[in-house]
């Protein structure tokens, strides 16, 4: 029994990285096919019912995917949209928690207020996993990007005070609306000076190691240090892991290249396993959320299932222009020509992507059995499956046709790559002008051999041309490729050449496996650098 029982849990991880490889030959949104093969999974017979254990959820796959996110992140690009990321990550999900609450508590008979809250609250904050992804992948203007990375990173923490607030409130436990104010305002801030504090002795420690599977070992500690200690003072454990995760990625040049290397690699693996078994974890939730609700008539259930969906996405829409367009008009002198706004057509892809994903599932799974009193938690099951149905129904209808509304809209950031590519040469040439003078310096002060320091100048020469002609799309005026391009390619051959003939020289017993893999490894760093995203 308890094989089989290992078995089934191995075979959820398995089955997630099938359907994810699945999506990503295919270009469909991970996060959706994930979720579609859950419930198809779901209805196979012999499959065992696969409870999502919410403190699971939030401590085990909730740090590491914030932490990575974050260190990701462009702090300087945050910190420039501060505004609508707090717009979005704070106001949007507190209005969207009173507007869900309170219409449902007018659409469902019986349905207490502060129970309907507590769905508002659960439904509050959008997952913008699938919605980065697909806007990274169709080039959208980097400023939206970012602002729904930011409104991913914060929102989590707005929506789980403001549930736990509303749970309060539901079980009688004696919470007023004053005291969630302040209870949000210390978790904000007391998990913000949490991540402050933990981030400079982290970097300190990581920079010392001088071991770079130490210093990432290191790294995959970080998140849940961090949101165990803010947890452990009543704080916002994931404000605490995001505030860590942007310091330490700020500071990541610190860091030794290999290091660098090493973690890039790790943490895009983890982050996929983690995102996968997640996604699949919620669609296999269906048969016991359908279960706890056989009871109630089928009728019902749709119509409620359909409302709160639509109030979730006209919030958005609503508070999204509101917040644009309402303070220019009562400010009359207030500039609407502001050149980085995304106009009517950005706040359209912003509204769209307000996709809901596993924070709302797992927190309402840890929606309590009983009340204070002892009596059943008023229409437990009811929220369990209008969170279920709405998280579906965003990611079916918002997550299928978002990309297609990208394209009607056509929104591009085309002029970005433009502009970075420029930034690029011109960093790059005051780079290579940096290392060629310094080259000579060692020159004068050292008898060094000429035709080593012909190889590092003419190297440097070449990098510093590299990017400008990128700007040609990597052709010349006569169509053919740009000396760069034949470089790499060139390059690449010969590197293929070489390693098959250590693999060669190994097969034959002429150098060890211990050999292959040192300069394999020296292989591909080189290789490695060759690459262009």
């Amino acid at each position: 029994m308890e094989t089989t029982h290992a078995l089934w849990l191995l075979a959820v991880p398995v089955a997630a990285l099938a359907v994810a490889a699945l999506a990503r030959r295919t270009r469909i949104a991970a996060p959706l096919a994930l979720v579609i093969g859950g419930l198809l999974l779901s209805y196979v017979p012999g499959v065992p019912d696969f409870q999502l254990d919410p403190e699971f959820v939030l401590f085990v796959f909730m740090p590491p995917l914030l932490f990575s996110a974050a260190w990701q992140s462009s702090y300087v690009n945050l910190r420039d949209n501060i505004r609508p990321i707090a717009l979005l990550s704070v106001g949007l999900v507190l209005f969207t928690t009173l507007a869900v609450g309170w219409v449902m508590h007018m659409t469902v008979p019986g349905l207490p207020l502060p129970v309907a809250l507590v769905l508002g609250a659960i439904v509050a904050p959008p997952d913008a996993v699938a919605a980065v992804s697909v806007a990274q992948r169709l080039g959208l203007p980097r400023r939206t990007v970012t602002i729904l990375v930011g409104e991913s990173l914060f929102n989590d923490a707005t929506a789980l005070t403001a549930f736990r607030v509303a749970v309060a409130a539901a079980t009688g436990a004696g919470f007023t609306w004053l005291d969630g104010t302040g209870r949000f305002a210390y978790a904000a801030v007391a998990g913000t000076l949490v991540g402050l504090v933990l981030g400079p002795p982290l970097h300190w420690l990581r920079t010392r190691l001088r071991d770079p599977l130490v210093e990432n070992a290191a790294a995959v500690l970080a998140p849940y240090g961090a949101y165990l200690i803010a947890e452990a003072v009543h704080a916002s454990g994931v404000i605490a892991v995001v505030v860590s995760g942007l310091y330490l990625g700020h500071r990541f040049t610190d860091s030794p290249a290999i290091t660098r290397l090493i973690g890039h690699s790790f943490w895009k693996v983890v982050v996929f396993l983690l995102e996968s078994v997640v996604f699949l974890l919620i669609g296999l939730q269906l048969p016991p959320v359908l279960d706890a609700v056989a009871k109630r008539s089928w009728t019902s259930l749709t119509w409620w299932a359909l409302v709160t969906f639509a109030v979730t996405v006209v919030a958005r829409f609503a508070w999204l222009f509101a917040v644009s367009y309402v303070p220019s008009k009562l400010n009359p002198t207030r500039s609407v020509d502001d050149p980085h706004s995304p106009g009517w057509r950005g706040h359209v892809v912003v509204g769209w992507a307000g996709m809901r994903g596993v924070v709302s599932l797992a927190a309402a799974f840890a929606i309590p059995f009983t009340t204070r009193s002892g009596a059943p938690f008023p229409d437990r099951d009811l929220v369990l499956f209008l969170t279920f149905t709405t998280v579906l129904a965003t990611l079916l209808v918002q997550g299928l046709t978002f990309p297609a509304l990208i394209r009607m809209l056509r929104i591009r950031g085309g002029r970005e790559e433009y502009t970075d590519t420029v930034a690029e040469a011109g960093a790059q040439h005051a780079a290579a002008s940096a290392a060629l003078n310094r080259l000579d310096e060692l020159a004068a002060e050292e008898d060094l051999d000429e035709d080593v320091v012909a190889r590092l100048r003419q190297l440097a020469e070449h990098r510093q041309l590299r990017a400008w002609e990128r700007l040609g799309g990597g052709t010349g005026p006569d169509g053919g490729e740009v000396p760069s391009v034949t470089y790499r390619r060139l390059r690449r051959e010969m590197l293929t050449a070489e390693r098959a003939t250590f693999v060669r020289m190994r097969d034959d017993r002429r150098i060890d496996d211990a050999v292959l893999a040192r300069v394999l490894h020296e292989l591909d760093l080189e290789e490695a650098s060759l690459q262009r995203d």
